[in-house]
């Protein structure tokens, strides 16, 4: 009856944890985005629900890289990797619940010195004792470490998922870039073709005595220039094409991608960015941040135990006989039981210190939190501007583009027809050539500023997507322990 009424208190005074429950601390928000206002998309584009978020440009060779980058990548690997080490480390403090129960079975074998009681005899001792210990979690200590461990393995899974969505969002980036790169040089292609038919023409108007000798040699400095822009786009390309190799987990020179020209005409897609106050839960950096925030106040708790005594329960019970056939009978049993508490009297003031750490470093991670939200804010808020005016700039550039093919097309045709110098040629053609790759340039721009968007808002990641404090093993996207046992 007694023990019963001990263990009966043990697990009453458990019930309680002393330190802060945590709650989370508002956040600067907005009713609406700044930039989003008054404005309409030319395309807005939303994935699918069971579509992944680069769906959205219709490119089935995107789609084919960006699916390795889960499988393949290997800085992904190396979170994921943490990420089950964080939970881990859950496992580990959850077994602070629980009793430690040891066996230690021995046998010894002596003879006392001469002249001692027992000389000359030779002794055997056997026993076979079971040793128990359990630390009364009375303060919640063992509860906080928990609560803080799984808060911390929480955001880990947070922070990889922020890497995928990032990994993925260069890739997206690169092999854009890489395709107005090969757009260029179609572009530079067709301009070196069209550069070389003017230089025959003027070649044969100087022979004919029509023009200078000095507009054939402009007609072949505009050739060879427009052909060394087009040998230099090789080593942006080659670049591009190992930084994408690298990113689906590949050796460079195992990987090429055959050049494909992204279109002048291509449509870029603007993902809707919802509701302000949305982010919050779609944003794994904003999520991995608030997470944190949760693991420092649960530290709280941990430091604050330290001012309380602990309760430790010991138990033993085994045999012990000088004969191993009498080892296991009833009259060998031996047994004790007993608690002890332990308590600091003066440590210097060390726990008082712990607990003002404690504090200080949710503190930090408070402020953290909310610079994170900002910093997401802020990017969805650039990026909406960037493609609102970048979207303003591509009508005005077509146009520019349009007017400048025209005003080379009747210049040109009026140099052959002896009505303007080759000047005016050289000066509409380099004015043509750069009011077409300033387009490309916007292009590119706006993709940019199109996946950056999709990344701010978190690619349709949601905080939902998170494990519960059960914490499976892993989260989506990643196969667990996919190299940890690969044959040599």
């Amino acid at each position: 009856m007694r023990r019963t009424v001990v263990f009966a208190l043990a697990f009453a005074l458990a019930a309680c944890s002393v330190g802060p429950d945590y709650q989370r601390p508002s956040a600067a928000t907005t009713v609406a985005y700044k930039e989003a206002a008054d404005w309409k998309p030319a395309t807005p584009k939303q994935a699918g629900s069971a579509q992944p978020w680069w769906s959205i440009y219709d490119d089935p060779t995107l789609d084919k890289l960006e699916s390795q980058v889960s499988v393949s990548n290997q800085n992904l690997k190396a979170v994921e990797a943490a990420y089950r080490q964080a939970v881990a480390v859950v496992a580990e403090n959850r077994a602070g619940f629980f009793p430690s129960i040891g066996i230690d079975p021995a046998m010894t074998r002596s003879k006392p010195a001469a002249g001692s009681f027992g000389s000359g005899h030779i002794r055997n001792s056997f026993s076979l004792p079971v040793d128990a210990s359990w630390v009364i979690d009375i303060w919640g200590q063992v509860r906080r470490t928990v609560e803080s461990a799984t808060a911390t393995a929480q955001a880990d899974a947070a922070q990889l998922a922020a890497a995928r969505l990032s990994a993925q969002a260069t890739l997206a980036q690169d092999y854009f870039q890489l395709r107005v790169n090969d757009a260029q040089h179609k572009l530079l292609e067709d301009t070196v073709a069209a550069y070389t038919r003017q230089l025959r023409i003027t070649r044969n108007k100087y022979d004919a005595g029509n023009v200078a000798k000095s507009d054939m040699a402009q007609a072949q400095a505009t050739l060879e220039n427009a052909r060394s822009q087009m040998v230099a786009l090789g080593v942006a390309r080659a670049q591009l094409e190992h930084a994408i190799a690298v990113l689906i987990g590949q050796p460079p020179a195992s990987f090429a991608l055959a050049p494909a020209p992204a279109p002048l005409a291509m449509q870029v897609p603007v993902v809707p960015a919802g509701v302000p106050s949305m982010l919050l839960e779609r944003n794994p950096t904003v999520a991995q941040a608030e997470r944190q925030m949760a693991a420092a106040n649960a530290q709280i708790g941990v430091a604050v135990a330290g001012y309380f005594p602990s309760l430790t329960l010991t138990g033993s019970y085994g045999f012990t006989s000088s004969m191993l056939d009498t080892l296991a009978r009833a009259s060998s049993a031996t047994w004790s039981f007993g608690p002890q508490i332990a308590a600091n009297v003066f440590n210097g003031g060390l726990t008082t210190a712990q607990v003002e750490a404690a504090h200080a470093a949710y503190d930090e991670s408070v402020a953290n939190y909310r610079q994170a939200v900002l910093t997401a804010f802020q990017g969805v808020e650039d990026n909406l501007a960037g493609l609102k005016v970048l979207q303003d700039q591509a009508q005005v550039q077509d146009a520019a583009v349009a007017a400048a093919s025209e005003a080379e097309r009747l210049i040109l045709n009026q140099y052959r027809a002896g009505t303007v110098d080759y000047t005016s040629v050289v000066t509409a053609e380099a004015t043509a050539l750069g009011d077409r790759q300033t387009a490309l340039t916007v292009l590119q721009s706006r993709l940019n500023a199109s996946v950056l968007l999709v990344e701010n808002l978190g690619g349709g990641w949601s905080s939902a997507e998170l494990p519960d404090s059960s914490l499976p093993v892993p989260p989506p996207g990643v196969p667990a322990g996919s190299e940890t046992k690969e044959s040599p």
